[in-house]
């Protein structure tokens, strides 16, 4: 696990736009995980500026969304399909038709789950996926307690996450219970993981996430034992940590030949 300490959240989404853009540059058809939430949102904003201004294309590219609500109509604003055209897709050359997100509307859930993971394998697994991470932990929808191994699933959020989320609906009484979220496991089969946190409020989950146990209680912390995991976070997110100075050290020494 690599942890880079950065000056505020424009550099955190600058350097996660790197490699996302180091990516397609070298695999113009590469497979990548998308996440929802303010902690993306400077990332697709350097992103659709590469795109315009530096022509990066993302036409051979395709994008898996980490989670929807359950229920909420698809071209609801706050439906994830919605916000993933909205944030990132629209504002890059990437087809409609080859961004995915799970089916929260569908008769039969399971069903929809199943095929969410088939999806992903038949286009060769994510290479690059994008994450955010809750105030207690929680990676994709994954809530304290969800097994390690998991699979995409129906999950029922805490009232916390309902809390944090309340911000993007009028009130918390909108908030829908569940979600299809990608499994644990499914999350650690990408091949780089790029986990992106700004602000003290992240500061304890960042802290369980790297300095911690790994414990289904902080379920990011799983990505203790991912290959090839890149935190980028802020200086108010890295303030609960014991080893910050070391972890700057790492990134000022960072030889020339080693990979993101």
């Amino acid at each position: 696990m690599e942890v880079v300490i950065l000056k505020d959240a424009r550099e955190v989404g600058r350097a996660a736009a790197g490699v996302f853009a180091a990516l397609l540059r070298r695999k113009p058809d590469a497979v990548l995980g998308l996440a929802t939430g303010s902690s993306p949102l400077p990332v697709y904003d350097e992103l659709a500026r590469l795109h315009v201004e530096e022509g990066l294309d993302f036409s051979q590219a395709s994008g898996f969304a980490l989670d929807e609500y359950v229920g909420l109509p698809a071209d609801h604003p706050e439906a994830y399909g919605s916000v993933i055209r909205r944030d990132f897709a629209s504002r890059v050359n990437i087809g409609p038709a080859s961004v995915h997100t799970p089916d929260g509307t569908a008769a039969d859930l399971e069903g929809a789950c199943a095929a969410y993971e088939e999806a992903i394998a038949a286009a060769g697994g994510v290479d690059l996926q994008i994450l955010g991470i809750g105030t207690d932990g929680h990676i994709g929808f994954n809530e304290p307690g969800s097994s390690l191994a998991s699979r995409t699933r129906i999950k029922t959020l805490t009232e916390q996450t309902r809390r944090d989320n309340a911000r993007f609906f009028s009130s918390i009484d909108e908030v829908p219970h569940h979600v299809v979220t990608q499994g644990v496991g499914t999350i650690m089969e990408a091949r780089h993981v790029v986990l992106v946190a700004t602000g003290a409020g992240k500061a304890d989950a960042i802290h369980g996430l790297v300095e911690g146990p790994v414990t289904a209680m902080c379920v990011g912390s799983v990505l203790q034992f991912h290959p090839h995991t890149t935190v980028l976070i802020d200086e108010a997110a890295a303030s609960s940590l014991k080893h910050a100075e070391y972890y700057r050290h790492v990134y000022d020494n960072k030889p020339r030949w080693q990979d993101h």
